[in-house]
């Protein structure tokens, strides 16, 4: 009894050093117990993909090639590590035969993708940013069209992980979310997404995922990480040195555009059966015998384009993809003119929600549902747009809408909530 009490005296006595001993206990037990979470949660996934494993190959059957990309540098360079220990192991023990194609510089997976032979399943391991360069070099190749087919798989690993929140369940823990994705890629799941072909006046097309943004905003946004020092204040202040240094903020352009565009019937997934031969014979007599069809050519109809002068604050063009809705049957982007009308305070303050959600609007906003438009800047505009988070020069622009174009891997049960979604029963 009196040892317990000397220590207790000694910790009262020498308080400060005491504080700081518990304080580093606390934390070192906090960040251990954060490990062996992580390692039971690794554990599973492995488990889990045993099972695939298992699996009896048939003897006419090929193991599936997967190709992954993976960008080294995102996550802060962490991208590597967090691959390796958490998603790679999985990809083996499910018996997938995985090659792993690292990007050393920016622009480098544009490339790739059009030297690529054919695979059974892409995986982009990065974030926004490598997931529109795969996309952009998969799209620009000459056989995309058979290409295009081949089932996407995304493991967030970068920075900004948009499309993430619409294949998988958001989860906090990033070893969980890696690994939870990695396991729906081997499911099989798939969700039809749209593209947008966003065309300059020289450039290659660039295609995107979540769309483009061009206005005050978006420029602010970009330079919020030079006051990092500032911590959760930095993005109300990047907005506020943007307004002060000037305003009103206007951005004029003119824009034309077609409304939204009837669904076309989707293709059957497997080939008619051929029909018998006597069928076969009698199509061909009858088509030899009969009158040639004197084709009476058809007046073009002239397109319904629809035009608008707009100053706005921010304008952005954007997919349904945050929220797509699998049984409608128009199609059609967003655009979205945001009133330059705005205070400062209401600059600031919408500024910094929207960093945490891009596509997050005013009430008073003016949306625009269209299947392709022409964004017009006049000349001499200075500045640069944001596709999919990457920074392009602005400069005119055609934007057209790939309906449906790239199927990606995504978790069974979010599916399940696309389909039972509210918006899965109306019409766009």
């Amino acid at each position: 009894m009196a040892r317990v009490v000397r220590i207790f005296k000694t910790l009262r006595n020498h308080w400060k050093k005491s504080t700081v001993g518990f304080c580093l206990l606390a934390y070192g037990s906090h960040w251990m117990y954060g490990k062996h979470c992580d390692n039971l949660l690794r554990r599973a996934a492995c488990e889990e993909a045993q099972v695939f494993g298992n699996h009896r190959i048939l003897p006419n059957s090929a193991i599936k090639k997967a190709t992954v990309f993976l960008n080294p540098a995102a996550c802060k360079g962490k991208a590597r590590t967090l691959f390796e220990k958490n998603a790679a192991p999985v990809l083996h023990l499910a018996g997938i035969d995985i090659t792993v194609v690292k990007t050393d510089y920016e622009g480098q997976a544009k490339k790739l993708l059009e030297l690529m032979e054919k695979t059974d399943l892409i995986i982009v391991a990065g974030g926004d940013g490598t997931l529109q360069e795969v996309i952009t070099g998969l799209l620009r190749r000459e056989d995309q069209a058979s290409f295009s087919k081949v089932p996407i798989g995304f493991i967030p690993l970068g920075g900004t992980n948009t499309l993430s929140r619409t294949l998988y369940p958001e989860r906090e823990n990033k070893v969980q979310q890696i690994t939870e994705a990695t396991l729906s890629i081997l499911k099989g799941e798939t969700v039809p997404l749209d593209v947008l072909k966003i065309k300059g006046e020289q450039d290659q097309p660039v295609f995107a995922m979540q769309g483009i943004r061009w206005g005050s905003y978006r420029d602010a946004s970009v330079k919020a990480s030079k006051y990092w020092y500032l911590g959760p204040l930095k993005a109300r202040a990047a907005h506020m040195f943007s307004a002060l240094k000037e305003w009103p903020q206007q951005h004029q352009a003119s824009i034309l555009y077609l409304g939204p565009a009837e669904r076309p019937p989707e293709e059957p997934e497997q080939k008619p059966t051929r029909p018998p031969l006597h069928v076969r014979i009698y199509r061909r007599l009858a088509l030899y015998w009969s009158p040639p069809k004197v084709e009476v050519p058809a007046e073009p109809v002239p397109e319904p384009w629809e035009e608008a002068q707009l100053s706005a604050v921010e304008v952005s063009i954007t997919t349904q993809n945050h929220q797509p809705d699998l049984m409608r049957t128009l199609d059609s982007m967003s655009i979205s003119i945001e009133p330059d009308t705005i205070s400062k305070g209401e600059f600031i303050h919408l500024g910094a929600q929207k960093m945490a959600d891009p596509l997050l609007h005013p009430g008073d906003s003016q949306v625009l549902l269209a299947s392709r438009c022409s964004l017009h800047l006049p000349q001499g505009t200075e500045g640069h747009f944001s596709i999919d988070s990457e920074e392009y020069e602005a400069m005119s622009v055609e934007v057209t809408l790939l309906p449906r174009k790239l199927h990606f891997l995504c978790h069974p049960t979010r599916k399940q909530e696309l389909l039972q979604s509210p918006t899965a029963t109306g019409q766009s």
